[in-house]
């Protein structure tokens, strides 16, 4: 037996991890609205909307949101980033579009019929989705706060808001990052 020390073969350093995929996204939204400590943390306003901005995985960006009786985001879209959401406390409700909108160069779209489409989701329920994806989260109880999770990647570089009359959907302002921060 030889007195050497034993070398283990050299091994590749790691890249840069991978971006985290809306299933991650989707994991790490879970696991946090499940955190009742943190959940019971967030202050809850009655007349608007409070947050608190979370470390998500993988350089993306989460936010633990409040939703007083009867308020919603309006249509708007996450500027390219996909995500996720789970309802941690309460009830909301998401009616989005299962169409792909355009991201440039249109101001008024018609929508075709059956594009909508409608999700209650109750405590512990939530859902990953696409880069594309338009929608509106609204809390509808009339007496009840929600609250859930939200996570996106990579972090928000803009916000499109949309107004909506039947079917036709209306671009109607851009929103930057520190405009919500």
């Amino acid at each position: 037996m030889s007195d050497a020390p034993l070398l283990s073969p050299a091994r590749p350093s790691a890249g840069p991890a991978a971006p985290p995929s809306a299933a991650d996204l989707l994991d790490f939204v879970r696991r946090t609205a499940a955190d009742a400590e943190l959940v019971a943390s967030l202050p809850l306003d009655p007349e608007g909307r409070t947050w608190l901005r979370l470390e998500g995985p993988g350089g993306s960006e989460a936010w633990l949101i409040a939703w007083p009786p009867g308020t919603g985001t309006g249509w708007h879209d996450h500027g390219g980033s996909h995500g996720a959401f789970v309802t941690a406390a309460g009830e909301l409700n998401e009616q989005s579009l299962a169409v792909r909108l355009p991201t440039e160069g249109w101001k008024t779209l018609e929508l075709a019929e059956g594009v909508d489409r409608e999700r209650r989701l109750s405590a512990g329920l939530g859902r990953a989705f696409g880069a594309h994806h338009v929608h509106e989260v609204i809390n509808p109880s009339s007496e009840q706060h929600a609250v859930s999770v939200h996570a996106y990647y990579p972090p928000l570089p803009l916000m499109r808001r949309y107004s909506r009359t039947g079917q036709v959907l209306r671009l109607e302002q851009v929103e930057q990052p520190q405009e919500w921060e």
